[in-house]
């Protein structure tokens, strides 16, 4: 793979037209000085990044009210979206202005929900400050809130207008949501297929300390996302594949309360499904032998972190892909090709689970 070249510009086919994902460099930020048009925009912003890159932010957020949130996932609820509905429309938001989103996974939801709500409609345009935001999130128009203790159970489908990507806001990243990140970036790998996987498997060591080969890395995960959700965009049939390592990940996430972040909580559930899928006949165990060591030095330091299985087992009882009595896991097949499939919650599956929880994923 040639890691020195990364394109331009990705366009990306939606219900509600083509939007483009820029791809550059230079000084952060510096794509908003470009925004055509005389439409007020509204600045929904990672507080963190409003602290980190105040001096690049304030010609931009001068002389406006930005609705600077906290990246934590009680923020991304429904419970807390009137509270910012009421501050847009003290902030004076009417209809044609847009929503620009400034920040990771999280302020991406919030945003893209208020967008989808709000005045019964308004565009929303994002830069994300994340890998995990980057490398995946940002396009493919799902938006996903949480009620209560349910993750992800309301949302809307609204891409954005236009997606900003700097790679050097990441030089901020804590190592870990970088891995967080990295986590999403194997995941589209593996779904395209063990030789994909191979191919950013052999090059993990360099994602973290050469930009170069992170950018390229970024560009293919994207164009990997882009063939699935162009033909599944509201995400009924090829595309849910892309849940891979997501009911396990999800369900780690709840069990633990989100001590485990997102990526590493993938990463965990990948190796997961692949276990699973060989101990029940799905999958070889070669696959979970090859996949493992990559996907475990993505989660190093959390392979300890305490999961409980009840927490896990019901927690994936609920998730929203199940049908009837059935888990609908996504799981390797024989080839390593992942696809969904109904699993019977049965005292196997339970042990099979405990097995991975508490000695596999140490090894």
């Amino acid at each position: 793979m040639v890691v020195s070249r990364v394109s331009e510009v990705i366009e990306i086919q939606s219900h509600r037209g083509p939007y483009r994902v820029w791809l550059g460099s230079g000084t952060p930020f510096s794509a908003l000085s470009n925004e055509a048009g005389q439409r007020r925009r509204h600045f929904i912003v990672d507080a963190r990044v409003n602290h980190l890159y105040s001096n690049e932010l304030a010609p931009f957020l001068a002389g406006s009210s930005p609705l600077l949130i906290e990246a934590k996932e009680e923020e991304k609820s429904l419970e807390r979206m009137p509270a910012f509905v009421e501050q847009l429309l003290g902030n004076g938001v009417r209809k044609g202005d847009v929503l620009l989103a400034i920040g990771g996974g999280i302020i991406q939801d919030i945003t893209c929900f208020l967008a989808a709500v709000l005045l019964r409609g308004l565009e929303w345009q994002f830069v994300p400050t994340t890998l995990l935001a980057q490398a995946d999130s940002c396009i493919g128009s799902k938006s996903s809130i949480n009620v209560g203790s349910f993750k992800n159970v309301v949302g809307t489908f609204t891409p954005p207008d236009v997606v900003w990507i700097n790679p050097r806001v990441l030089r901020t990243l804590d190592p870990v949501d970088l891995r967080s990140g990295i986590g999403e970036m194997l995941k589209v790998h593996a779904v395209a297929g063990p030789s994909s996987f191979d191919e950013i498997a052999k090059q993990y060591g360099q994602l973290a300390s050469d930009e170069a080969v992170l950018l390229a890395f970024i560009e293919r995960s994207l164009r990997l996302k882009q063939r699935l959700i162009e033909i599944d965009e509201f995400d009924e049939g090829p595309r849910r594949v892309m849940n891979y390592g997501h009911s396990f990940g999800h369900a780690i996430e709840s069990a633990t309360s989100f001590a485990i972040p997102h990526g590493i909580a993938i990463s965990i559930g990948m190796d997961m499904a692949n276990f699973v899928a060989a101990r029940l006949g799905f999958a070889e165990a070669s696959h979970f032998i090859h996949m493992h060591p990559t996907l475990a030095a993505n989660y190093r330091g959390f392979e300890d972190t305490a999961i409980p299985l009840d927490r896990l087992l019901s927690a994936m009882a609920r998730d929203k892909k199940n049908e009837g009595s059935k888990l609908v896991l996504v799981l390797p097949d024989r080839q390593g090709k992942v696809g969904l499939v109904p699993i019977s919650r049965d005292d196997r599956f339970d042990e099979t689970c405990r097995e991975f929880l508490g000695s596999v994923r140490h090894s």
